[in-house]
């Protein structure tokens, strides 16, 4: 029986960090980077043996996803952030990756900040910029790759590697430009959210406080994605927009970052209406877990307490077959990064003001802490063999199957 101290589901790592094949100080500027999955005291969901040895099985054996991250690792001095991010070279956490026991994650990049020639991201030459230079550096590594089939998802696992799924959060980047979409699944990306936080062509973002609905490009663009095979997400988007986006899309959508506002009065959690308008078409709501996102009044300090709240509330709302998790994580300090960001991304807006403040998230603080700690919680609540296969796994393979191919 393996131990908690051994690593389930290891990957092949062969040591490679971020840009090694360029030369520091003469090819890019050098910044310290936080550490990776060390920042925090280490958090292990509390289990039996035989609850560990089943969790440990389950790592090994079934197939574990991500539906949102950023691995992207931020410096540890958040005052050069501005500067590091005009440099647009992000640095990806590979080595604490090869012990997070992921097989498939949906990279989101870190493109509302992408600001090399913008303050306000989302720019398109800054999108492509940022995207080319994240898939240059994995083009250099052995251990992840670069998914654009269904089938990348199988064999990742197989090969004992990681597949990234090409991911943005909004659309705004293509303006009204509907063959930009088609540049962009060419280069890899395969979901996009059609808005983030404010209005775009598209429609509504969650701030708006008049939320119009899908506009007539929006129609567009989304039958465009249903063509291309990018599945579409609305996360970020205003409750109109996101029923009108889940009526006009030909297949499945998804939530792939957010939890119950019945369980939090916040707009950046979904209605119930929403879910359900979601689920009923076939699509999937993956649940988020950054700093004060996913919190309830039973568990009022955010944790994996209240995360898993949320997606127990999701479950019973429209059944196992429509949930997984988005833990939505980076490698460095995430809430210091919101403070930073706060008037940039609409994060404020997006919180309530009467929240309990954590420096960090218990037991879900990064991409390398998430998927062990939400087996081990599964698994010590009594979940069965086949619905934790579905709520890790299986329920995302069904949907991007469906878009993608």
């Amino acid at each position: 029986m393996q131990t908690k101290k051994e690593i389930a589901n290891p990957k092949h790592y062969d040591g490679y960090k971020s840009f090694q094949y360029l030369d520091a100080g003469e090819d890019y500027k050098e910044y310290e980077l936080s550490e990776e999955d060390t920042r925090v005291e280490k958090y292990e969901y509390p289990v039996s043996s035989e609850e560990e040895e089943l969790a440990t099985q389950i790592l090994n054996e079934d197939h574990i996803v991500s539906m949102h991250e950023h691995t992207f690792v931020a410096p540890k001095d958040l005052s050069q952030f501005y500067e590091f991010r005009h440099q647009g070279r992000d640095w990806t956490g590979f080595e604490a990756l090869s012990r997070s026991g992921l097989d498939v994650i949906f990279e989101n990049f870190m493109d509302g900040t992408a600001m090399i020639t913008s303050q306000a991201g989302w720019k398109w030459s800054d999108v492509i910029h940022d995207i080319g230079i994240r898939y240059s550096d994995i083009a250099h590594q052995d251990m992840v790759i670069k998914a654009e089939r269904t089938e990348d998802l199988y064999r990742a696992k197989k090969e004992g590697k990681i597949a990234f799924v090409g991911a943005l959060e909004s659309c705004s980047m293509i303006e009204n430009e509907l063959d930009r979409l088609d540049v962009l699944h060419g280069l890899g990306i395969r979901t996009m959210g059609v808005v983030y936080s404010e209005a775009n062509a598209l429609g509504s973002g969650l701030r708006e406080p008049n939320d119009s609905g899908l506009s007539v490009f929006g129609k567009q663009a989304v039958r465009r994605m249903n063509k291309l095979g990018i599945t579409v997400d609305i996360s970020h988007a205003g409750d109109q927009t996101s029923l009108d986006t889940i009526e006009t899309s030909e297949k499945p959508v998804t939530i792939n970052h957010a939890g119950a506002r019945t369980l939090w009065d916040s707009k950046r959690m979904k209605p119930d209406e929403v879910i359900k308008a979601c689920a009923a078409r076939g699509g999937v709501i993956a649940i988020e877990a950054a700093p004060h996102s996913t919190i309830t009044s039973n568990h009022p300090e955010h944790n994996i307490e209240s995360f898993m709240e949320h997606f127990e509330y999701t479950a019973n709302l429209v059944g196992i077959d429509h949930v997984a998790f988005g833990p939505d994580t980076l490698f460095g300090d995430h809430v210091k990064l919101h403070e930073l960001l706060a008037s940039r991304l609409s994060i404020k807006s997006a919180q309530k003001s009467d929240m309990v403040k954590v420096d960090y998230v218990k037991g879900l603080e990064n991409p390398a802490e998430c998927f062990p700690n939400i087996v081990r919680w599964l698994v010590k609540r009594g979940y069965s063999r086949e619905d934790i296969r579905k709520v890790i796994g299986l329920n995302i393979f069904r949907v991007l199957k469906e878009n993608v191919g």
